[in-house]
């Protein structure tokens, strides 16, 4: 049922950002507070036995659900950056696009050694971002308990490349 209704939401932009691209636009499930509620209490359920210190979002989507998501976990957000946007000492990743490199950071004091951190994007493609943020949180002594994704698009294979790191990977509407 949320899968149809975040499917029915969601706009597609063709030629975007670049021409063959069909662009899967979330913005207009935030026009909807009901729908939005029923996101995070879906993500919620699904996450009822699983052990969570924090949830670190990958910016800039990633923070649409994902503080909302740890505000009713009860647990701390941990924002995951671009570099050169956090103010305060980070530590940082870099790693492969498919055209370039790309590096991103959270701040050294974000969570304890041994804490463990679900990762949410909203969207979920090849994987790239997620995989360097679960590399720098276990760089950083931090496990990974998970993943979280209001969308994924089943055909990038993101969701293979990240298994190795968790198999709780929680996917809402996949295309």
């Amino acid at each position: 049922m949320i899968e149809q209704q975040i499917k029915e939401a969601i706009r597609d932009i063709h030629d975007f950002p670049k021409p063959g691209i069909v662009f899967k636009d979330v913005t207009p499930i935030l026009k909807d507070p009901e729908l939005c509620t029923q996101i995070n209490n879906a993500f919620v359920a699904r996450l009822k036995d699983t052990h969570i210190d924090a949830v670190a979002g990958v910016e800039s989507r990633g923070f649409l659900f994902g503080l909302s998501l740890a505000v009713q976990l009860g647990v701390p957000f941990i924002p995951v950056r671009k570099a050169g946007k956090l103010p305060y000492s980070v530590n940082q990743k870099k790693y492969d696009l498919e055209y370039g490199n790309a590096t991103i950071e959270i701040h050294t004091d974000a969570f304890k050694p041994g804490d463990r951190i679900l990762i949410h994007d909203d969207l979920l493609a090849t994987g790239g971002t997620v995989n360097a943020t679960s590399e720098l949180i276990k760089e950083m002594g931090g496990q990974v308990a998970g993943f979280s994704f209001v969308v994924g698009l089943g055909f990038l294979n993101g969701h293979e490349k990240i298994a190795p790191i968790s198999d709780n990977i929680i996917v809402l509407a996949d295309y």
